[in-house]
């Protein structure tokens, strides 16, 4: 997903899994088939989405990075008994600087108005 995301992130267009499978190239030593059935399975997953390209298919996330990690985050505090405990607990964990952002997030909406 990082390296579908990075390719994305730079404008670059959606990715085969021979573009992947080089871009992994230096971190591990990954069989190319190993990285078609990863794609395979994470597009049937829905995690991505793949169109014909000749005789291969390229890769595309079908959400973004913070989109994914927010639903991550939400899944987590839907495991918890108790919602305003976890939140609480999850703010006292972060540093000063994500607390100005937290911050500056909840003044903005707390600065629009409410749809009608």
């Amino acid at each position: 997903m990082e390296v579908l995301w990075e390719r994305e992130d730079a404008g670059h267009e959606a990715a085969t899994a021979r573009d992947v499978s080089r871009a992994l190239a230096g971190d591990r030593d990954l069989a190319h088939t190993t990285v078609m059935t990863v794609l395979d399975r994470l597009a049937k997953k829905g995690f991505l989405e793949r169109e014909r390209d000749g005789r291969a298919w390229r890769y595309h996330p079908v959400a973004s990075r913070e989109m994914y990690v927010t639903e991550l985050m939400l899944g987590a505090l839907n495991e918890t008994g108790d919602r305003d405990a976890a939140l609480a607990h999850f703010v006292r964990s972060v540093s000063r600087d994500e607390i100005d952002v937290i911050r500056e997030t909840l003044a903005g909406l707390t600065s629009k108005e409410p749809p009608a």
